[in-house]
C-alpha cells in the first residue's frame, strides 16, 4: 500500500466517523446509551480496521505510562479544572446556559436522576475514546505517513469541528464559536502532550480533569449540587 493511499484511508475514516456521528447528533438523536455504542464502535473499530490494513501500526505503544509525566498532568489538569469552571462563573451573567439542561433531557434522555452515571461515562470512557481515535489516530498514527504539520491541524480541526453537531443547540452563535476555537487550540496542545509522552495517557488525564469541570457545570445546572 502506497503512503498516499494509507493518507486517504486515514482521512477518509476519520471524516466518515465524525460525519457519522453528526448524523446522531443532529438528526436522529437517539438516548445517550444507544449513541454511546455507536461512537465506541465507530471510534475504537476505524482505527482498529486499518491496523489490519496496515499491518505495520501497532497502538500498544500508545498505552505505556510514564511515571515522570504524571505530576504535569496533574498540574495542567487541575488548572484546566480551574479555568473552565471559573469561565463559565465568569460567563453565566453574559450567556444564557439554562437551555442545556433541556436539550439534553429532550434530545438524548440525560436527565437529573442519570446523570451521575452519565458524567461517569464522559469522564473517563468517552474522554479516552476520543483521544485514541483524534490522537492516537488522527493524529499519531497520521504523523507517521505525512508531514507533521499537516498531522497536527488535522487532527485539532476535526476534533473541534467534531463537536459542533453535540453543542449546536445549546448556545448562540457567537459563543459555539469560541468553543470551538478553544477546541481547537485544546486540540493542538493535547497533540504536543502525546508528542511528548509518546503516549495518550498525558493528554487523556488532562482530558479527563476538563470533562470533571463540564460535569460539575451539568450539576450545578441539573440544581444536583
Amino acid at each position: 500500500m502506497t503512503i498516499k493511499n494509507e493518507r486517504l484511508i486515514i482521512i477518509g475514516f476519520v471524516i466518515f466517523a465524525c460525519l457519522f456521528m453528526t448524523l446522531i447528533d443532529a438528526v436522529i438523536s437517539p438516548n445517550y446509551l444507544i449513541k454511546s455504542i455507536i461512537k465506541f464502535t465507530l471510534f475504537l473499530f476505524l482505527p482498529l480496521i486499518y491496523a489490519l490494513i496496515n499491518k505495520s501500526i501497532s497502538y500498544r505503544k500508545l498505552f505505556f505510562i510514564k511515571k515522570q509525566h504524571l505530576l504535569l498532568a496533574l498540574i495542567l489538569g487541575i488548572s484546566a479544572y480551574g479555568l473552565i469552571v471559573g469561565g463559565y462563573y465568569s460567563l453565566r451573567n453574559l450567556f444564557d446556559f439554562s437551555n442545556i439542561t433541556s436539550n439534553l433531557q429532550n434530545n438524548i434522555g440525560v436527565n437529573k436522576n442519570n446523570f451521575i452515571y452519565v458524567s461517569l461515562y464522559i469522564s473517563f470512557c468517552n474522554s479516552f475514546l476520543e483521544e485514541f481515535f483524534f490522537r492516537g489516530f488522527a493524529f499519531i498514527t497520521m504523523k507517521k505517513i505525512t508531514s507533521r504539520k499537516f498531522a497536527y491541524i488535522y487532527s485539532a480541526s476535526v476534533f473541534a469541528l467534531y463537536h459542533v453537531a453535540i453543542i449546536n443547540t445549546w448556545f448562540n452563535f457567537l459563543l459555539i464559536v469560541l468553543i470551538i476555537l478553544g477546541l481547537f487550540i485544546v486540540g493542538m496542545i493535547f497533540n504536543y502532550l502525546c508528542e511528548l509522552s509518546k503516549s495518550l495517557y498525558l493528554s487523556w488525564l488532562i482530558h479527563c480533569f476538563a470533562n470533571f469541570a463540564i460535569n460539575t457545570i451539568g450539576f450545578i445546572l441539573f440544581e444536583i449540587i
